[in-house]
Formats: C-alpha cells, structure tokens, sequence
C-alpha cells in the first residue's frame, strides 16, 4: 500500500481521512500515517484514531521523504502558500490524487495531481480541473468546464458547461453558475449566489444574480 499523509488535521481534514478509508473499503491502497498541522497545540494530539505529527516542515526528515501527500486546507491561498512552501523544501515531493468510490467521473475528464474529489460528486465530460483542486459534497460539473489549480467548491454546487473557474477561486454552498461565464482569479462566490455573468478577479461576489461587493489584493 501507498503512504498518505494529510496536511491539516481540521473538519476537512478528518474529511479526507474518511475519503481515504472509504477507498480502502473498495480496494485498499492507501496507509493513513497521520496529519502534519502547523498549529503548535494540536501536535500529539489524536483525531478520529490518526495522530498530529507534528508541523509540516517536518516533511524536510527523511522519514517523510517517500510518502505521498494531500493539503487539506480549504482556503485557496493559503493552500496555494502551502504547497508552494512544501515544493521549495522538497521539489520531488509526491502528491496523491483521491477521488472517492461514489464520484461519477466521466472518461474524458483530467484531473491534475493533489485534487479531492468528495463522494456523490457528478463530472459529466471533457472537464478540465487543475492541480490542488478540492470538490466538495454532491456537487455537478458540466461538459467543457475548467476549473484552475487551488480551486475550492464547497458542498451542492451547480456548475454548467462552458465555465471557466480561474486559479483560486472558492464557491460557497449551494451556489451555481449558468453556461459560458468566467470567473476570475482569487474570488470567492457567496453561499447561494447565482452567477449570471463574468466577475473580476480578486473579489467576493454574493446575491442573485451574484454582484462584486468588495475587492481584494
């Protein structure tokens, strides 16, 4: 079996390691060898049987060396910070890719390295979705959609075909997005919102239709 270790050891966290488990129930493949958390009182500490190890810089000893690794951090940019900082300490680092069982996933669909996609997920065809990318609970994604690396889409999110989803962005729960729109680097979407046409980058967008209420650098 492959080696896993969980960056983050919060809900999400414990999330994945239940994602991890129930791949194992399929066929097993993966050894959970714990959470690396830079929270100094979390470390020792044990979270649904897995212990804190420790802080990420410990993926520096040699111990951790040949393990595979998956950020469960669900913030895009401070994901985007942490692997980035994991690929400076170690280039070759390997990061796991997991989907779970009940994931429709449709053959023609490519998903890049370190991206969780969640259980009752439907991907229909020809999607495009990057490295680092998280997927949450019961989402759908339409033909033709590209969804960019650090991208977070949070539980019963409805997206249609012809999306473009730049790097970084996070869509609340329940939100959706109509056919054709872009959504630009770095925005968050609000819970429930409706995107109806393209929003700038580096902004929070919420209502229906969703609207730009404040910017961000």
């Amino acid at each position: 079996m492959k080696k896993i270790v969980i960056i983050g050891a919060g809900g999400f966290g414990r999330e994945v390691a239940q994602l991890v488990k129930d791949i194992n129930k399929e066929a097993m493949e993966w050894e959970i060898i714990g959470y690396l958390d830079d929270h100094l009182e979390s470390h020792g500490t044990i979270r649904n049987g897995l212990t804190v190890l420790g802080p990420i810089d410990l993926i520096r000893s040699n111990d951790f060396q040949h393990y595979y690794y998956i950020c469960s951090l669900g913030d895009p940019k401070t994901r985007k910070m942490v692997i980035e900082r994991m690929l400076e300490i170690h280039p070759s680092i390997q990061f796991a890719t997991l989907i779970h069982p009940s994931a429709i996933i449709g053959d023609e669909n490519r998903i890049g390295e370190g991206s969780v996609i969640c259980a009752r997920n439907v991907l229909t065809t020809n999607i495009s979705i990057g490295k680092h990318v998280i997927i949450n609970l019961s989402c759908t994604i339409g033909h033709d959609t590209t969804l960019l690396d650090y991208t977070t889409v949070l539980p019963g999110v409805n997206i249609s075909g012809n999306v473009s989803i730049c790097e970084g962005v996070s869509l609340g729960t329940n939100s959706s997005v109509i056919p054709g729109v872009e959504i630009g680097r770095f925005v968050t979407i609000g819970a429930g919102a409706a995107v109806t046409r393209s929003i700038p980058e580096h902004c929070t967008a919420v209502g229906i239709p969703a609207r730009p209420i404040k910017f961000n650098q």
